[in-house]
């Protein structure tokens, strides 16, 4: 049994729709506004986009798979005859999306782990471009993000906060019952998926697509191999490879998949100080979920 709601209240208002989603089954959302709950229709044209971009580096275009349970985001859309919200585009903060998506995969961050996470990425992107005669420059830019970087603390602490102090809702709104599920492991550094992987996720999108108001979740996860950043980037790319695979060979719409996030090493199934543990945890999980509540299952 997996659950995914959480409740909080932002306001609505005009043609912009604010909220948390609260719950998601096909192609609809459930948000909760400051006055009530309101429906979001997804369409294959609706924008999903990053306001500042992750971590504040610039504008992001994001997929429809980020939308999940527990994320804050402004709609633009009209309403239908029904009185649902028709989105044309939804906007995401990049510092609430990887919240949610820590607290969605079962784990429970601090606002420090967050921020080292961005130094590490800031860190690297500094290292890649250095030389003899950029070292001093880069230097001093890292300085600078670092100290733009604390000074955005109290907005993740905030935004920590908000989740948290819900995450204890999970189990008390709506539940989701695992319908189907599928683990799919990689090599080491390697985000190839194998032929029978492949006839494995097939055969997951088939059964799924035989369900009323299914969605699919799709976690990435890494070993220990390597550093932090490079594993949540391949824990990423495996995720993505999956979704790949879902949508082109298995038929199934991006707005039927939720992606609560790349774990990276965290999360791991096996210890990996073996072999055989670290084999266990270059995985992706994927589920297929049906919410009772709005299904009626």
């Amino acid at each position: 049994m997996t659950t995914l709601f959480l409740l909080s209240s932002v306001a609505a208002f005009g043609d912009n729709f604010k909220g948390i989603i609260s719950g998601r089954t096909g192609e609809t959302l459930i948000v909760n506004g400051s006055q009530s709950k309101f429906t979001v229709v997804l369409a294959d044209d609706t924008r999903v986009v990053d306001k500042r971009g992750l971590f504040g580096w610039g504008r992001t275009e994001l997929t429809m798979s980020v939308l999940m349970p527990g994320l804050k985001i402004s709609v633009d859309g009209t309403r239908d005859t029904e009185g649902r919200v028709l989105a044309k585009k939804i906007t995401v903060d990049g510092d609430d999306l990887e919240s949610a998506q820590m607290i969605e995969a079962g784990l429970q961050p601090t606002s420090d782990q967050v921020l080292e996470h961005e130094k590490e990425l800031l860190e690297h992107q500094k290292a890649i471009g250095a030389n003899k005669e950029n070292i001093a420059a880069n230097t001093a830019d890292i300085e600078t993000n670092q100290q733009q970087i604390a000074a955005h603390k109290q907005s993740i602490d905030q935004n920590m906060s908000d989740i948290q102090a819900n995450s204890q809702r999970f189990t008390t709104l709506a539940d989701y019952d695992v319908k189907a599920n599928a683990t799919v492991k990689f090599a080491t550094g390697s985000s190839q998926i194998s032929k029978a992987d492949v006839d494995q996720l097939k055969q997951l999108a088939a059964t799924a697509k035989g369900m009323t108001g299914y969605i699919i979740e799709v976690t990435g996860y890494a070993d220990s191999t390597g550093s932090a950043a490079v594993n949540t980037k391949l824990s990423g790319d495996r995720a993505k490879a999956v979704i790949t695979v879902l949508q082109q060979q298995g038929g199934v719409p991006i707005r039927h998949i939720v992606a609560p996030g790349a774990m990276g090493e965290y999360g791991a199934a096996a210890p990996n100080e073996t072999k055989a543990g670290r084999a266990e945890n270059r995985r992706v999980e994927v589920k297929v979920l049906v919410n009772k509540g709005i299904a009626g299952s």
